[in-house]
């Protein structure tokens, strides 16, 4: 009898209100607790050099070896100059090797001259824009339908595996979602009542996407859908705040814009092989499965698993549509669609008649401020459930936290870590070969391995390491070697058995293995072999 009492006070004081508040602090907690839980990766570490302003200093490594410590101090702010100096280099690194708007970099910098350049410091930011993005779904929760959806909204957000990912990751992509969301609650509130901090809101937020990511042009797009929709007698007034927003970017796109077209890159966007119809449509459900489901694990899974994800997430949002249609939601649904299939689909259109493959670049992170937009109508259709609105909510939030826990428990994001312990295992002179230039590679090398030791780096493409190793071992004396062998040289094939072999062999002269350890992190680019040579004692 006391069980049970105990069980109906729970259930009474349970409310959905406290489940989800409780969903919004554990993903907080989950961002603060991770920030410096993982090592940087690829990309994280060029917006490091970019935000240090040092893009301009670093230079590819030549055919010789170079002190690691000179690339160290690359992701340092410089120990000279003005501060007019330092931005104006990090301005000129945009333009030379960035195919990115300056808000984000910009912003950055201002964050490392503050606390530092170490992941928690670095981190900490994009968490921040999470955090503001998780309340500003709340805001536009509750401004579009009341104070449950509002929370609702923000624990799917604050819990949503791919977004989790991207709060503790030093990339651009992270505001985006602040801004979308921000745009449209700021536009409902104009709508309702134009008071001048929304319309300050709407006007920032879209110039601040514009210049955080070029692709944010669709959320343009859709805002003027949305305009359109809901509030077409004063398209004027609206349009006129647009224009603002766009003056605001203009100089930027006069200056910047023009300039890093050739960093683009877009002939990448377009060699697939395969049924392009077929390839389209992959990229579609591989962008929806990967930002609802699967979240980084994408980086470990085929993809035909994310994309068959994707299809089931997007037949569950057809559903979720076609059930507010049914119950007269449409004003919402408007939303709701706008925010999410609209914008998708026009990604998927442009792609087709452009013949490119940007809707599925980087595992649908190009396309992250879709994610609000399918979040909120997942939750549209869940509070349309009413008493088994509470059950499925719990078993979608369980279902984020059960794949949150997994990818921040079970996935090893250690690499650079093992080799710098490695390289700390003797204080002799030690030299590094590295079957690959690409700046990612060089520079978490150069940023997790004390710039105390005596470490030289030779880093040549495969079919370029040997020779270029003998000739170095025949100069300079190294009682060790370690040969990191590359998965993903990126700028370069990986190594044939035969230049294996004959980099094996120029080592075998003067070294003996001591040591083999495959490193491996949670995609293609963490992944090594690494060798340790060293002399007789």
């Amino acid at each position: 009898m006391i069980n049970r009492n105990i069980l109906l006070y729970w259930r009474k004081a349970l409310t959905l209100e406290m489940l989800l508040g409780c969903a919004i602090v554990v993903g907080i907690y989950f961002r603060i607790l991770n920030l410096g839980s993982r090592e940087f990766w690829y990309d994280e570490v060029l917006s490091l050099l970019l935000s240090a302003g040092q893009r301009l200093q670093y230079s590819l490594p030549e055919g010789t070896p170079i002190a690691l410590a000179q690339y160290t101090t690359l992701l340092n702010l410089p120990s000279e100059g003005s501060f007019a100096n330092t931005l104006q280099g990090l301005i000129r690194g945009l333009y030379k090797g960035e195919p990115h708007p300056p808000v984000f970099f910009l912003v950055q910098h201002f964050w490392l001259r503050l606390f530092g350049n170490s992941e928690i410091a670095m981190r900490s930011l994009p968490a921040l824009w999470s955090i503001g993005a998780i309340a500003a779904a709340y805001g536009l929760g509750r401004k579009l339908l009341d104070h449950r959806s509002g929370l609702l909204f923000a624990a799917l957000l604050a819990t949503n595996p791919f977004y989790l990912f991207h709060s503790l990751n030093v990339r651009m992509y992270t505001p985006l979602v602040l801004w979308a969301i921000l745009s449209v609650w700021a536009l409902l509130e104009i709508i309702s009542r134009p008071r001048w901090k929304w319309q300050f809101a709407f006007v920032l937020s879209i110039a601040f996407g514009l210049l955080t990511f070029y692709l944010f042009a669709y959320w343009v797009i859709v805002l003027a859908g949305l305009i359109l929709v809901l509030d077409r007698k004063h398209w004027i007034q609206h349009a006129i705040r647009m224009m603002i927003a766009g003056l605001l970017t203009l100089p930027w796109a006069v200056s910047g814009t023009l300039k890093q077209l050739r960093n683009a890159d877009l002939d990448r966007f377009g060699v697939r092989e395969g049924n392009s119809a077929f390839l389209h449509l992959q990229d579609l459900f591989q962008t929806v499965g990967t930002q609802l489901i699967v979240g980084d694990w994408a980086t470990s899974l085929p993809t035909g698993t994310i994309a068959i994800a994707g299809l089931f997430a997007s037949v569950g949002l057809g559903l979720a549509a076609i059930y507010l249609w049914k119950t007269g939601q449409k004003t919402s649904l408007a939303v709701g669609l706008g925010m999410s299939i609209f914008p998708l689909f026009l990604a998927f259109c442009v792609d087709v008649l452009a013949r490119k493959y940007t809707l599925g670049f980087g595992w649908g992170r190009a396309l992250i401020f879709v994610l609000p937009g399918c979040l909120l109508l997942m939750t549209i259709a869940i509070r349309q459930l009413k008493a088994r609105q509470s059950a499925v909510a719990l078993m979608l939030l369980l279902l984020y936290l059960a794949i949150d826990v997994g990818d921040l428990t079970l996935r090893s994001r250690s690499v650079f870590h093992q080799v710098a312990e490695t390289v700390q295992l003797d204080s002799a002179p030690t030299l590094i070969a590295l079957d690959s230039q690409a700046w990612g590679h060089v520079n978490r090398l150069a940023y997790y391995i004390p710039s105390t030791s005596r470490v030289d780096l030779l880093a040549q493409p495969a079919n370029q390491l040997s020779t270029s190793l003998r000739n170095a071992l025949k100069k300079a004396s190294y009682r060790r070697v370690i040969w990191l062998e590359s998965a993903a040289p990126v700028w370069s094939p990986p190594a044939t058995a035969q230049e294996r072999q004959q980099i094996q062999q120029v080592l075998e002269e003067r070294f003996s293995i001591a040591k083999t350890q495959p490193l491996l992190g949670t995609m293609s680019l963490d992944e090594f072999q690494l060798k340790l040579y060293q002399t007789a004692q």
